[in-house]
């Protein structure tokens, strides 16, 4: 796996969000996708339509969540590109039906952006994941943290490349809208 930063100038402070119990916005987030295909001359984008989440913000800044995307949503504006996706090739959600990032550790880095540790799982394997998020929108009752990342399929499972015709990372494009929960 691979880490890289949201890189923005518009990076505000997280000063204002509040301890407590926090739920995705699902309207204010998305998990977008891209890998390239057929040797690297098409690149395939999609989105997933139906994500979850809830997460908790301790006091001095710090916290924990989860991140949860029905892997049946996956949508690339292609129907038979989308059920072979869904098949066991690939997310096999008939068994797997959830990817779920589970962060363990979410630390304020400074300049507005934060520092996130946890476990991905896609298709029943798990591994570690890190990255750098920005936040472009801190307040007492809303935060939105957006990242770039880099994923190896390889290393969870996701195996198939018929002729070698894919790349093994995929680059992740996800902001999480997260709302507090009245106390």
């Amino acid at each position: 796996m691979s880490d890289t930063t949201a890189g923005s100038r518009h990076a505000i402070p997280l000063t204002d969000v509040a301890p407590g119990r926090w739920t995705l916005d699902p309207a204010g987030s998305t998990v977008a996708f891209e890998h390239k295909s057929i040797w690297g001359l098409v690149n395939v984008k999609g989105t997933f339509t139906k994500i979850s989440g809830e997460g908790e913000v301790l006091p001095g800044g710090s916290a924990h969540g989860t991140l949860t995307i029905d892997a049946a949503s996956v949508d690339t504006k292609h129907k038979k590109r989308d059920i072979h996706l869904r098949s066991a090739d690939f997310f096999d959600v008939d068994n797997h039906p959830s990817i779920t990032f589970t962060a363990t550790g979410v630390a304020p880095s400074g300049k507005g952006t934060v520092e996130v540790a946890g476990e991905l799982t896609v298709a029943g394997a798990s591994g570690p994941l890190a990255f750098t998020a920005e936040a472009t929108e801190a307040t007492a009752d809303a935060v939105t943290l957006t990242a770039g990342l880099l994923v190896n399929r390889k290393d969870f499972g996701v195996t198939w490349n018929q002729l070698g015709t894919m790349k093994d990372i995929s680059t992740l494009a996800i902001t999480a809208r997260f709302t507090r929960l009245p106390a």
